[in-house]
């Protein structure tokens, strides 16, 4: 009973760091970015992408790859709503082989513990990846779109005078802000998500060090902010802002209704939010201020400051991304 609570909990802490990954990824595809994972840093260019995660034994596994845009592939996928939508589906297929590759090297046990417990390295199976991936798909649709709605649905029907289309959707769309600031805060506090956290900060820096062309070392990283303006979670809050918009313009007052328009305009918000953020990057003025701000703020939680160990694994993870663009004869982007 004990290896199975045990196992589960397992199970659980891996799935929330799932939950939280995705909001610790850069949705730009032009620009050098990355992603933190588990003990390790994912960095990718443009046509590449390196992972480089901390063993337990203190070396550093490294995976890298090619990658092509998906708007390279197909060309009917560089048109607007339709290159954001490709973007983000291959950022999410790749953090998802960023994790599991992260998570096998983390759980490498060094020789003695092999030949003392007499098994291999421990394996993220693909079952539990998928378990883990379901888990954080109906954890994004029940915390994010149906308790804020059925919450919201609450209010009304004590106060008719919320039932307006403009005030009830205001009310949902704080409510799920509510709640997405209220979990950040919740995991915050787990040891875990705290060096994922490190990590996240680690990423930054040394992006931070390669954009302003000068050495990219320790000591250069170290001296970067950990708060960038390209990142998920500065994506995350567009979406939820867009969202609230366009929410707006659903016509249904059923509870039914307005939780199934929620789940099909999430392609259309997932989309227009890449295009707003896109647009916001390239004109750098008040809109990319403005746009950016809210996710800089909220940084505070989502970075942490890292040690020199950290470091040194996304600047691994970084060489390695920048070599294998360089094999390919590709140019990286510099902001």
């Amino acid at each position: 009973m004990g290896r199975l609570a045990k196992k589960t909990r397992g199970v659980f802490r891996r799935a929330l760091r799932v939950s939280v990954l995705p909001l610790l990824e850069a949705p730009e595809e032009a620009l050098m970015g990355g992603q933190a994972v588990i003990e390790g840093v994912m960095m990718r260019s443009p046509h590449s992408y390196a992972v480089a995660v901390r063993q337990p034994s203190g070396s550093i596994a490294v995976k890298r790859d090619y990658l092509e845009r998906p708007s390279e592939k197909h060309a009917w996928l560089k048109y607007p709503l339709l290159r954001g939508l490709a973007t983000l589906g291959q950022a999410l297929v790749l953090g998802i082989r960023a994790l599991r590759y992260s998570a096998e090297q983390a759980l490498e046990e060094t020789p003695a513990e092999e030949a003392k417990k007499r098994k291999p390295k421990g394996e993220l199976s693909n079952w539990l990846l998928a378990l883990n991936v379901a888990f954080s798909l109906g954890f994004f649709i029940l915390f994010y779109k149906f308790l804020p709605l059925r919450l919201a649905t609450a209010v009304t029907e004590h106060y008719r005078a919320t039932n307006s289309l403009l005030l009830f959707n205001l009310l949902d769309g704080v409510l799920r802000m509510v709640l997405f600031l209220g979990f950040l805060l919740f995991v915050a506090q787990w040891k875990d998500i705290q060096r994922v956290f490190e990590y996240h900060g680690a990423e930054h820096k040394v992006v931070w060090a390669f954009e302003k062309r000068g050495p990219i070392d320790v000591a250069s990283a170290r001296a970067c902010t950990r708060f960038h303006p390209r990142c998920g979670t500065s994506f995350l809050l567009v979406v939820m802002g867009i969202a609230m918009v366009l929410y707006m313009f659903l016509p249904f007052r059923s509870f039914a209704m307005r939780f199934a328009g929620r789940i099909v305009l999430l392609p259309l918000i997932a989309g227009v939010a890449y295009e707003f953020i896109r647009f916001a990057a390239k004109s750098q003025g008040k809109l990319w201020r403005w746009a950016s701000q809210p996710g800089l703020w909220l940084q505070r939680v989502t970075t942490r400051e890292p040690d020199d160990r950290q470091l040194e694994t996304a600047l691994k993870a970084l060489e390695t991304a920048m070599e294998l663009e360089s094999s390919r004869g590709g140019e990286l982007v510099v902001a």
